[in-house]
């Protein structure tokens, strides 16, 4: 399960970033994921309650990481809408299997999708 944390899309600090009194509402919400996610840990460690966590910021992971240690990140964002895969290391803190990135627009939309999603493999394993 997935909820929205801090998304990708360019109108996110319109409503995820206002303050929610003492932090703004993106920080309020990873800290009520991370009180959900305590009783769906597995072994690995990781919950199975999860959080998106959008690319197109990427100074805003390493907090959120900080506020939510055991959820799944789901972060879009990443090739069309800006996002870079090298800038996402903190998400990956916990381990590789701590993130899950996606990149639709820019594999679907490219003539060579394979050669373009193995790219985006490879870089996203070079940071995690």
């Amino acid at each position: 399960m997935f909820a929205l944390v801090r998304t990708s899309n360019p109108g996110a600090a319109d409503v995820e970033d206002l303050p929610a009194p003492e932090r703004p509402l993106h920080e309020r919400l990873a800290g009520l994921v991370d009180g959900l996610s305590a009783r769906l840990v597995g072994e690995g460690g990781l919950s199975g309650m999860g959080a998106v966590v959008g690319a197109t910021e990427p100074g805003r992971i390493a907090r959120l990481r900080e506020l939510m240690p055991r959820s799944v990140f789901l972060i879009p964002g990443v090739g069309a809408q800006g996002g870079r895969p090298e800038l996402l290391g903190p998400a990956f803190k916990p381990g590789r299997a701590a993130a899950l990135v996606t990149a639709s627009r820019s594999i679907a939309s490219d003539p060579d999708p394979a050669a373009t999603a193995e790219q985006l493999r490879a870089a996203v394993w070079e940071v995690s």
